[in-house]
């Protein structure tokens, strides 16, 4: 649940540059199953020392629900991790140079500066897919050639000056940076989807266990 609550509470900035929602309904996944974790902990408390067997039942329902919740988690993470060269190149320069400062696409516009300060880059590809930007070609940029996220130094219309000495120009641009950061956090989501996943095995094990060792309900 926690690696959940974080991919999605600091994260989330990026997951609006993505156009699937994989990356996300994988970390919703995990909070979800997070939370029936903590219900099924108390139920399975519950079922051991009072002994009754309904109890263990329902226990052993939920950790199979918890079980499949979590395969799921890292077979989607698995599944983007696969496709997601393919859709960054696709959809990240398109939605950076379309929707930048765009009326009601703040949150596009937010996410893009910051992934340009805190990777130290400039555009999707390069700094020069700026150029084509509606931004910029409008004229609502007052003479930026790049947004201001771009320098070195953040200042107020910084980015008019597209130097290497004023702005990042990093090879393989944004896109290779947000590549690399969400590939890795996919490989967490998808760990401890599996990880989890093996953990109720056990649980459902010592479950039927438990289950077959106490008597017979009275009826």
């Amino acid at each position: 649940m926690a690696v959940g609550i974080w991919t999605v509470a600091e994260k989330s900035d990026y997951i609006s540059l993505l156009s699937s929602r994989i990356y996300a309904v994988s970390a919703y996944i995990l909070i979800v199953a997070g939370i029936i974790v903590m219900i099924t902990g108390v139920l399975g408390c519950c079922a051991t020392f009072k002994e009754q067997k309904g109890l263990l039942r329902m226990y052993f329902v939920l950790l199979l629900f918890i079980f499949l919740l979590e395969v799921l988690a890292g077979v989607l993470a698995y599944v983007y991790y696969q496709q997601l060269n393919a859709e960054l190149k696709e959809n990240l320069r398109e939605t950076m140079v379309q929707k930048y400062q765009q009326k009601n696409e703040e949150h596009i516009t937010k996410a893009v500066d910051k992934l340009q300060q805190e990777f130290k880059c400039c555009g999707s590809n390069s700094s020069s897919d700026w150029s084509s930007s509606a931004w910029v070609r409008s004229g609502e940029a007052n003479g930026r050639l790049v947004p201001d996220s771009c320098c070195k130094t953040m200042t107020v219309e910084c980015g008019k000056r597209d130097h290497p000495s004023n702005i990042y120009k990093v090879e393989g641009g944004c896109i290779t940076k947000l590549e690399n950061f969400i590939l890795d956090h996919l490989k967490i989501i998808g760990a401890v989807g599996v990880g989890i996943a093996c953990v109720q095995i056990i649980g459902m094990i010592f479950t039927c266990c438990l289950y077959r060792s106490l008597k017979a309900e009275p009826y």
